[in-house]
């Protein structure tokens, strides 16, 4: 990587961050944690699968931590409008929290989420509950350098019916 691409990649990972507040001093706060350090993650699935039953939808799961950064860059990613249109209409999401990596590994196993592969980390359900997909490689662990065409790729090819 040359130094100027270097100094450019630099540039905008910590203007993302500033931009999202989540590096610039700010600690996590009701508003910004996407992960529910107390909620049960299996009660959570289960609802979601309920509703993609009844909406002919999939249940994506995002394994992940409030402290983690790459995590917040992809749920901005699913927020943008041009995505977020696309998850309301085919998906039900689902945030579980894994902590330090210590929470709902039986989850992350059951749905074939190798820790070792970082976070964030998703899986793809059918409505009952049948595995689709399951990110193996990392493949979102770095979501601060994927282009929003790779998020729409990902939600396209998922997708009920694709």
């Amino acid at each position: 990587m040359t130094f100027y691409r270097w100094i450019l990649t630099l540039s905008l990972t910590v203007a993302m961050a500033a931009a999202s507040g989540v590096c610039s001093g700010q600690t996590a706060t009701k508003t910004t944690e996407i992960y529910d350090e107390r909620a049960d993650a299996h009660a959570e699935i289960k609802e979601a699968l309920e509703k993609a039953t009844a909406e002919h939808k999939r249940v994506i799961v995002v394994f992940g931590a409030n402290w983690c950064f790459d995590c917040h860059v992809l749920d901005k990613a699913f927020h943008r409008s041009d995505l977020a249109s696309i998850i309301a209409a085919n998906y039900e999401v689902v945030h579980v929290d894994i902590g330090r990596g210590k929470k709902n590994q039986d989850l992350m196993t059951k749905y074939e989420v190798p820790m070792k592969r970082g976070i964030p980390g998703l899986a793809v359900l059918d409505p009952d509950g049948k595995l689709v997909y399951s990110q193996k490689n990392g493949e979102f662990e770095n979501a601060r350098a994927l282009s929003p065409e790779d998020f729409l790729a990902f939600l396209n090819k998922w997708k009920p019916g694709a």
